[in-house]
């Protein structure tokens, strides 16, 4: 994906409270889901309508794990490609998810993530002519 990733704003519609994960996700899933859902509710910035990429993203993410510990466990060398291919297809979709998401340094970094987290204070801004 190529051009300016769009700023993340505070949604009137965000979710207000961490909903559990769902039941079908893998034992890594949830725990990727725990982990992140609080950030995620505190920034007010997901939606009911966000929860599918999150869930990709906690999928996305367990994979990377599960398939590291498969490569650890294997010795043929043709399994071992295949495994390192499809974690890397893994990790690069979980970037992509959690760039989208807020989750990443980069794109807690944007002018919408920062204003929130320091409290949207524009008094000090000289660029602010509102």
């Amino acid at each position: 994906m190529r051009g300016t990733k769009p700023t993340l704003v505070v949604d009137n519609d965000a979710v207000k409270t961490a909903p559990a994960p769902p039941a079908w996700l893998s034992a890594k899933a949830k725990a990727e889901w725990r982990r992140v859902m609080p950030i995620l509710v505190d920034r007010e910035i997901l939606t009911a309508a966000d929860l599918g990429s999150l869930e990709n993203y906690c999928l996305a993410q367990a994979r990377v794990r599960d398939a590291e510990r498969m490569l650890a466990g294997t010795t043929d060398p043709d399994a071992w490609l295949k495994l390192l291919r499809a974690q890397d297809k893994a990790m690069a979709t979980a970037r992509q998810l959690a760039a989208e998401l807020g989750l990443t340094p980069v794109s807690r970094s944007r002018p919408g993530i920062r204003e929130e987290e320091e409290g949207d204070d524009d008094a000090d801004n000289p660029l602010d002519i509102s």
